[in-house]
């Protein structure tokens, strides 16, 4: 099945080089890389371009609208989301129609491993405890099947499935992948597989671990708690 490696981004330039440079060695190639971007003022779509992806400008910014536009512009049978400063394994394209030959996964993702000039391990081993917050928060889901796979673990999935679903709500900015999961579990099941992605710690560079990490713990509860219109004032821009 062809395959849709789609990078929601803004203003991306300083990430994007090692990201290109990742997917020109991916082996096989996706049959299409686009890169959505949401009106970068800086090299972002030029880089992009230099590098033969297609580009599409998204008619609005925020990563969730972003990804509905490409999702819809698209042109494979799956797509994959990667975010600008995530690197993927070589052989991604293989593993990803390798799981979702399987009828039953509806949504599925790497394996999330924060590096920088060091690996992140306690917020590495915080995003894989975080995927299973739905056993405190919202347990009725949790036994249908919702597992949080969030954005930075590469999210992959049909594209005819994702729009009969009706994709990511309109007002989702932040947290948007949450909102996914629910949607994609009515479909089938979740998985994130032991495939690494290697994404970047750009935030806890900025912010520092402790910080980080209570962000991240703020966000998820105010999005439990139904605090939607606050979360993107949570969690500040590092670009």
């Amino acid at each position: 099945m062809r395959v849709t490696l789609m990078i929601p981004a803004l203003n991306e330039a300083k990430a994007l080089p090692a990201t290109i440079a990742n997917v020109a060695a991916l082996d096989p190639q996706p049959d299409e890389i686009l890169l959505v971007d949401g009106g970068s003022e800086d090299e972002t779509v030029a880089l992009a371009r230099a590098a033969g992806w297609r580009t599409e400008l998204s008619p609005t910014r925020g990563r969730g609208p972003q990804i509905n536009f490409g999702v819809e512009q698209a042109g494979g049978d799956l797509v994959c989301i990667l975010h600008a400063d995530s690197l993927l394994p070589p052989d991604a394209i293989t593993h990803i129609r390798r799981v979702l030959a399987d009828r039953r996964i509806a949504l599925a993702t790497f394996l999330p491993i924060i590096r920088g000039e060091k690996t992140r391990w306690f917020t590495t081993a915080h995003n894989w405890w975080k995927t299973y917050y739905p056993i405190v928060t919202h347990p009725h889901l949790f036994v249908r099947g919702v597992r949080l796979l969030f954005g930075d673990h590469a999210m992959f999935f049909r594209r005819t499935d994702y729009l009969r679903i009706g994709g990511i709500p309109a007002d989702a900015t932040i947290m948007e992948e949450a909102d996914l999961c629910i949607g994609f579990a009515r479909l089938g099941k979740l998985r994130m597989t032991r495939k690494p992605v290697i994404t970047s710690d750009r935030r806890i560079a900025a912010w520092g671990p402790l910080k980080a990490n209570f962000i991240y713990l703020k966000v998820g509860l105010a999005w439990t708690f139904g605090m939607r219109h606050r979360l993107k004032d949570m969690y500040p821009d590092v670009r």
